[in-house]
């Protein structure tokens, strides 16, 4: 049966929510049902979170069409794509690592997300799962994708230690990004945070901040950060395909008087590294639908 750890553990307490987490754990499996079977493999997209040569953590996307992820068998699942050139985890995935993914439907707010350990192989990685859960829909924007026949190449990467401006503006407008955080064992996990426009506070060019929102009380993202901070997060813009890369270390502030709408506590993120790669994805995204479990937000009063 599936067991928390003790950052996990800890991080329930805190936030007061070790019942209802125990009963979320009993949903945690490693093996895939066959309902998860045919969900990956009808996904355009996958987000694979792990750590780098130097032990930074990020979080990356791959595409394909239907059918690039497959299950050979119940414990796993072969991806038949690799990082886009220039990609920070394309060196990581290329030899055996621990990684985390989810893998989102945003036309059906379905999500499900797998962590195990990683083998490279031809074209793709194959994926041995060691925890299979699915999550609640909150928070996801309804989205449909739309695979540009005409899609210029990924564009070489733009490095940075602090966000550009520009960079800036896409993390205010964003309503949705994900996450990449590991335990002090190194086990990894990929999750997805989701909001209104602006849920992402900018409050200088090398730290952010954001709400962590009332969600299935296991405490994943919050428990590894209660025992390793390193963190890699990922912004799609969903109308262009670029992606934009962070990594650094994120503390969640428990007891903070910051007055972020529905948020249960907020994470503070210090950004140490930017890659940012136009065009990493083939795809274009309708307009959104929001989430009716977004909190309204008043920008104004959240100005840093």
């Amino acid at each position: 049966m599936a067991q928390y750890h003790p950052g996990e553990l800890a991080a329930q307490r805190r936030a007061g929510l070790a019942q209802q987490a125990e009963h979320s754990r009993l949903a945690i499996g490693a093996t895939l049902p066959p309902p998860a079977v045919q969900f990956l493999t009808e996904q355009p997209m996958i987000v694979i979170g792990a750590a780098d040569d130097d032990g930074r953590m990020w979080a990356t996307l791959l595409t394909g069409p239907a059918g690039f992820i497959s299950a050979p068998d119940e414990r796993t699942i072969d991806i038949e794509a690799r990082p886009v050139p220039g990609d920070p985890l394309t060196s990581a995935l290329a030899q055996p690592a621990q990684v985390g993914s989810i893998a989102i439907e945003p036309g059906t707010r379905r999500r499900m997300r797998l962590n195990g350990a990683s083998q490279p192989r031809p074209g793709g990685l194959r994926v041995r799962a060691e925890q299979v859960y699915a999550n609640c829909p909150k928070y996801i924007q309804q989205r449909t994708p739309q695979r540009a026949t005409d899609a210029p190449p990924p564009a070489p990467p733009l490095v940075g230690e602090v966000l550009t401006p520009g960079q800036q503006e896409t993390v205010r407008r964003a309503d949705t990004f994900f996450v990449a955080t590991r335990s002090a064992a190194g086990a990894c996990d990929a999750s997805h945070r989701g909001g209104n426009p602006g849920f992402v506070q900018v409050l200088s060019p090398d730290r952010l901040r954001w709400p962590d929102y009332i969600g299935n009380a296991m405490m994943m993202t919050l428990g590894n950060l209660q025992q390793d901070p390193a963190a890699g997060l990922l912004l799609v813009d969903w109308l262009s395909g670029t992606a934009l890369h962070l990594t650094g270390t994120a503390e969640v502030e428990w007891d903070s008087a910051v007055p972020l709408p529905g948020a249960q506590r907020v994470v503070d993120f210090h950004v140490e590294r930017v890659v940012q790669i136009d065009h990493a994805s083939p795809f274009t995204w309708s307009a959104p639908k929001y989430s009716r479990f977004n909190p309204t937000l008043d920008l104004e009063a959240d100005k840093p």
